[in-house]
């Protein structure tokens, strides 16, 4: 597996036909229970792919649900809701991949706060693409410092 240096990533607005696989939920947390500690995690994804294309990163957002008022709110910051000044994060790869529909990306994403400031996190996406044609296969993982 091919481990990539420190990078930033990029938060900005991607568009919905720009992605190529079904979302994946790979974390969530219960405002009601939550713990310093919780913000620290490691969680596996696989992202299905939905069309032949090309991967060239990796896309975060997050989704809210106040449920507990009188009114229940509910927003998405993803490439398939209404824009919020939140936008997407974009974890860029080394190379793109090309995908094709039906085909997978295994995974592991990884947060924690930095050593020196705990407002800024250090990512770590590990992904494993077994390519129906080995030549379009790849392991890699990245590392990417939130500021």
């Amino acid at each position: 597996m091919q481990k990539v240096a420190l990078a930033e990533p990029l938060v900005d607005t991607v568009e919905l036909k720009a992605v190529v696989t079904k979302p994946c939920l790979t974390y969530s947390i219960n405002l009601y229970t939550v713990k310093v500690e919780d913000l620290s995690f490691s969680a596996p994804f696989t992202l299905e792919i939905e069309r032949n294309d090309y991967i060239h990163a990796f896309i975060s957002w997050f989704d809210v649900e106040f449920s507990a008022c009188h009114k229940p709110l509910k927003f998405s910051t993803g490439p398939h809701a209404k824009y919020t000044h939140w936008k997407q994060t974009v974890f860029y790869i080394t190379d793109y991949l090309i995908v094709n529909k039906g085909e997978a990306i295994q995974g592991r994403i990884s947060s924690k706060p930095t050593e020196k400031n705990p407002r800024d996190l250090d990512v770590r996406v590990e992904y494993s693409f077994d390519a129906a044609d080995p030549t379009r296969s790849k392991d890699e993982t990245l590392e990417y410092k939130m500021c």
